[in-house]
């Protein structure tokens, strides 16, 4: 009988770990599919609200940040009490979209020093105020989508949790990435994040999933009413929307403001002005940034172009610029169109032009996860311009024309042109267009400017700015004083926030090393994606690849702490500062002269390394921490003050964001020096 019995034995123990691996996966699967549904639901959330909150996308940060503190809270909470606030995040999405719709939020973009290219419509309470709202609000209901994730989290050991969480999150923003290739309206996102919040929420209980379908069906219906109707599309930038034009063609509307309008070329129209300000007989092989409408394309064909090189950022826009334009100047065979960042466009080609303009380039929102670049930044810098006069013929002529706004900002560029090019720009403020002209060349001959439009500084004439500091719009380097008003407000909240969700902060204290990591990794991110859209244009698939791969990065750092020993905290930290080092000595407009498959080897090597070197070092501390919902939550607490510290960027530029990073990792490393003393003093 004892041969039986030990196989008994033997195949209960067996069927226990099987029993015990399902489990665990069953953990494993709902963690991933929970932190799928928070980063899915945190970029819906920033692209929608940029969209439907009139002017929120150039403040779009404050969302991101606003996320990352409900992660942190939403963690905290989990760790300390055995009510779950995941039930509520279907109600809490539901008001917050059905309230954003009901009522017309505006957010004031109007001074002088700091310039926001919009028709400055009437507003209610001001900035400040409303971005602070938005950034709790926003907390709230993502601090009910993480508190699920955290309760998984919590069930399995650190570094698998944190495994099978990171997955979950490449796969959200991966997923996310080709809806917004695909063009997918709200509708797809609000069904996809309702379905799989419900399936998650699922406990048999029918009244509550009755009442949690309702709240469900409540924003997907909301949801629904704009996404569907013609004359509507939805960008991987913007929600778009269009009706017809007096004069032919349409009047789009970006996130609800009036951008442009489509006219026919034999209307009376601005964009004469640029041809007519030039003395060549035709503009030759022409270069267009910033297309979008066509407008441009079509008065440079009817001036005897022979060649337009069309380059529009927003594949949607010229989709709908294609077909409704009076003049169809986009079925020229003459004209070859490129979805690309102007700048990006213009460093990876050898072609030279007759003609470089740029078009009424402005955008309605920044780079995602930034609080300052703005899409087209980077065409209006030092370098941008020096790059234009590279890529023009002996004879060519650059020209560019926007609605100003400000004197200040005409004398800047003015300012960029002349140091640039060998003759002094020439400037026309078309006053009643609202419109100013600016064209220059090193041949002066090639110009036939009308008398007095040549520029001249006066004393308080606005520096040129540069890669390293992309802020046009921005007078002088420094904080607009609504930016740190939000921010102590942002502190305040988040402040109150924290201590209402964690309770007593005594166990708080053993996790500040966390926090300065998740501080300093932040800004290392928001330094990356910069980078790579200076170096490879600011597109949102650029954008969507720096993301994942930043994740990736974090995800290998995991698997290999869990694969090979680590060499000790103190070396890891060493390696870390020369990697920071590096990224110091070598600037990243440097770069731009390499070749794309060697700008590129070169740009990840230095951008991710430091990731990478951070996250073992995370890893190793993160391997054993007992409390492992506390320490993510104070590390994704961390990236909140990180991103606010992003702002000093206006002040220092983003190279030298590294020496803030780096003092974040030296605070980090005496923190986890000192805990490790006191643990060793306790024992």
């Amino acid at each position: 009988m004892i041969p039986n019995i030990t196989v008994q034995s033997n195949t209960l123990k067996e069927a226990d770990r099987m029993g015990q691996t399902t489990a665990l996966n069953k953990v494993r699967f709902r963690l991933t599919a929970s932190a799928f549904l928070l980063l899915f639901v945190e970029l819906a959330l920033i692209r929608w609200l940029g969209a439907n909150i009139v002017y929120l996308a150039y403040f779009s940060n404050f969302v991101l940040i606003g996320s990352f503190l409900g992660i942190g809270l939403g963690f905290l909470w989990a760790s300390r009490s055995e009510k779950s606030l995941f039930p509520l995040a279907p109600y809490f999405l539901s008001g917050f979209i059905v309230f954003v719709k009901l009522f017309d939020v505006n957010i004031e973009v109007g001074g002088s020093d700091l310039i926001f290219f919009a028709d400055q419509r009437p507003v209610g309470p001001p900035r400040w105020f409303i971005l602070t709202v938005v950034f709790c609000v926003v907390a709230a209901c993502v601090a009910c989508l993480a508190d699920g994730v955290a309760r998984s989290f919590a069930k399995l050991k650190p570094l698998d949790a944190y495994r099978w969480d990171l997955v979950g999150s490449i796969a959200g923003v991966a997923f996310f990435a080709v809806l917004s290739f695909a063009g997918c309206p709200p509708i797809f996102w609000g069904v996809i994040a309702g379905l799989l919040l419900l399936a998650l929420l699922h406990d048999g209980d029918f009244k509550k999933l009755f009442f949690r379908s309702v709240a469900v069906a409540l924003f997907v219906v909301f949801l629904a009413v704009e996404s569907i109707g013609p004359n509507k599309a939805w960008s991987p930038y913007y929600a778009l929307s269009w009706e017809d034009h007096s004069s032919g063609g349409v009047v789009m509307k970006i996130n609800d403001v009036a951008t442009w309008g489509q006219a026919d070329v034999n209307d009376e129209s601005p964009y004469g002005f640029i041809y007519d300000m030039s003395a060549r007989a035709n503009p030759g092989e022409v270069l267009i940034i910033g297309a979008g409408s066509g407008n441009d394309v079509a008065v440079a064909l009817d001036r005897g172009a022979t060649h337009v090189d069309a380059v529009e950022i927003d594949p949607e826009l010229l989709k709908i610029a294609k077909k409704y334009h009076p003049n169809e100047p986009y079925s020229d065979p003459r004209v070859e169109t490129h979805v690309n960042d102007g700048r990006a466009f213009l460093e990876s080609s050898s072609k030279k032009w007759d003609t470089i303009l740029l078009a009424l380039p402005d955008s309605l929102t920044v780079v995602l996860g930034q609080g300052s670049v703005r899409l087209e930044s980077y065409l209006f810098t030092e370098e941008a311009v020096k790059s234009y006069r590279q890529h023009l013929k002996p004879d060519g002529v650059f020209a560019m024309y926007n609605f100003m706004r400000e004197s200040w900002l005409v004398d800047r560029y003015a300012a960029t042109l002349a140091n640039e090019f060998d003759g002094t720009p020439c400037v026309i403020d078309a006053e009643a267009r609202f419109l100013s002209v600016l064209v220059a060349t090193d041949t002066p001959s090639s110009l036939n400017c009308p008398t007095g439009s040549d520029w001249s500084a006066s004393l308080d004439t606005p520096s040129p700015v540069s890669d390293d500091q992309p802020f046009p719009y921005l007078k002088s380097a420094h904080i607009p004083g609504f930016y740190l008003l939000t921010t102590l407000l942002i502190l305040l909240v988040s402040a109150f926030s924290i201590r209402a969700a964690a309770g007593s902060l005594r166990g708080f204290r053993r996790h500040y090393d966390v926090f300065f990591m998740g501080m300093a990794f932040l800004l290392l991110e928001t330094k990356n994606v910069v980078q790579f859209a200076l170096l490879f244009g600011t597109t949102w698939f650029v954008n969507a690849l720096v993301f994942i791969s930043v994740l990736f990065s974090v995800l290998f750092a995991v698997e290999l702490s869990q694969r090979v020993r680590l060499p000790k905290p103190k070396t890891l930290y060493f390696l870390l500062a020369l990697s920071l080092a590096a990224n110091w000595i070598i600037p990243t407009e440097s770069l731009l002269s390499l070749s794309p498959v060697l700008r590129l080897l070169f740009a990840g090597t230095l951008a991710f390394l430091p990731i990478f070197l951070a996250n073992l070092i995370f890893a190793e501390r993160f391997g054993g921490e007992k409390d492992s919902t506390v320490a993510f939550g104070a590390n994704i607490l961390g990236a909140v003050l990180g991103g606010l510290l992003e702002y000093t960027a206006l002040l220092i530029g983003y190279r030298s964001l590294i020496f803030v990073v780096a003092v974040a990792y030296a605070l980090a490393f005496l923190a986890d020096v000192r805990g490790k003393s006191n643990n060793e003093l306790a024992l």
